[in-house]
């Protein structure tokens, strides 16, 4: 068969295709909505991996992928649901036929009034099966939206962080760089009262003349070129346009829905830090079991402790290497390899010289660090390990065959550098008891 827009064999298949495809829209979106449930668990935890471990490039891609992964669910689920309400309504007008507001024997008034607000069944038929074409079409629509709007974003960070660095002329900064944020943002804030508006900057004379040279730069950053057909046939009816404007307010409800909470007191809190008196699940491995959450600064393996040792598991901080460089400058490298890299430009290794420095550079961090149980300062030997949630870090094993049966506190404490001096910052307390067997 011709794939020829205007021969109407083509036509005729479309038609076809038009009137079955609420078989496939049921079945991608019942495999879409079982591989996103799959999908949510392993996102979450990449993008807290990425948030901990100061990844701003990982941590923004995978805020992307959480919200369209919001966006789908709900649209799928809403399409389902509508779908399913569809599929019963054609097999009761099968059953059933038009509705009889005759037979409902209704006074007048409310017969007038029901025949008026809910009309024929076919009627509310054809609705349902509008909507429904609809929000399954739009849903890959806002994904779509959402995905040109991060690369927009992310282009903005990019050039953001090519002016943060230090080996890029002055000149090259103020004639390139910042005309280039300048460009980008404006077009940002034109592109989105554009779309608020409907295509508002596309109907005069005056604002096309200043929004073109942004529309067609924009029109590649914010990737539309893919998905332009679908939203212009979307807002040339009524319908859609319609539809469009009750959107934006009802995501909007829905995320501030999201973020309400509900508190059961007014000294308990589930944000609060480990201390002498509070215990926190995220400071005990055990207590973590297969929970998303990761460990926020360090931890130990349970709440009880049986064994007359004590294993302490310290994540592995950004900020700690240029705590580090600070207090031995002889560690500090020539070029700082830390960000993004290409895995074909890592160049030659030393081994030799590479392990003599990876054991300096424990040893300041031991040196760094203070491990206490109560008052008492316990030595502690450093490894450099990952933990189950693949959390980079130190691990030391504390030996507490003279501590007193009961409960205790493990006091972390870090030198960290504050202006041009140097002091202890806290880094966790984690309340714990031992009972040897």
């Amino acid at each position: 068969m011709s794939n020829n827009p205007q021969d109407q064999k083509f036509k005729k298949w479309l038609d076809i295709l038009q009137q079955e495809s609420w078989q496939l829209e049921l079945i991608i979106s019942g495999f879409a909505i079982y591989g996103l449930f799959m999908v949510y668990d392993p996102i979450q935890l990449a993008n807290f991996n990425a948030e901990e471990k100061d990844n701003i490039y990982g941590a923004f891609m995978m805020r992307g992928l959480l919200i369209s992964w919001y966006i789908i669910t709900v649209n799928l689920i809403i399409h389902v649901v509508l779908r399913g309400l569809w599929i019963g309504a054609i097999g009761l007008r099968y059953v059933s036929g038009d509705i009889d507001y005759d037979a409902l024997r209704y006074s007048p008034k409310f017969t007038r009034h029901l025949k008026k607000r809910v009309g024929s069944f076919d009627n509310y038929v054809a609705t349902l099966e509008k909507y429904c074409s609809v929000i399954f079409a739009i849903t890959f629509l806002l994904v779509f939206y959402l995905l040109g709007l991060l690369f927009t974003v992310f282009i903005l960070v990019v050039i953001g962080t090519w002016l943060d660095q230090d080996n890029i002329d002055d000149w090259l900064k103020i004639w390139l760089g910042v005309p280039l944020i300048i460009f980008v943002s404006l077009g940002l804030i034109f592109t989105f009262i554009d779309f608020m508006t409907l295509g508002g900057l596309k109907r005069k004379k005056w604002t096309t003349f200043f929004y073109y040279p942004f529309y067609w730069v924009f029109k590649y950053t914010t990737l539309s070129f893919l998905y332009r057909p679908m939203v212009y046939n979307f807002l040339d009816t009524k319908f859609g346009r319609r539809l469009s404007f009750v959107l934006v307010p009802l995501y909007i409800g829905v995320t501030i829905l999201a973020g309400t909470g509900f508190s059961v007191s007014n000294y308990i809190s589930e944000n609060q830090s480990s201390s002498s008196i509070t215990a926190k699940s995220t400071n005990y491995e055990d207590a973590m079991g297969d929970q998303i959450q990761l460990i926020e600064d360090a931890s130990i393996p349970s709440k009880v402790i049986t064994e007359n040792h004590l294993g302490v598991f310290i994540v592995y901080d950004d900020d700690l290497e240029d705590d580090v460089f600070h207090i031995n400058d002889s560690l500090k490298p020539k070029e700082d390899k830390r960000g993004l890299h290409w895995v074909f430009t890592s160049g030659t290794v030393d081994f030799r010289t590479r392990g003599r420095l990876l054991k300096e550079y424990l040893t300041t961090i031991e040196d760094m660090y203070s491990l206490k149980i109560d008052t008492t300062d316990y030595k502690k030997e450093f490894v450099i390990t990952t933990n189950q949630k693949d959390q980079k870090g130190f691990e030391t094993y504390l030996d507490l065959k003279d501590l007193d049966r009961g409960k205790h506190l493990l006091v972390i404490n870090r030198k960290s550098r504050w202006r041009d001096t140097i002091r202890y910052e806290r880094v966790a307390r984690i309340p714990f008891w031992y009972y040897p067997d």
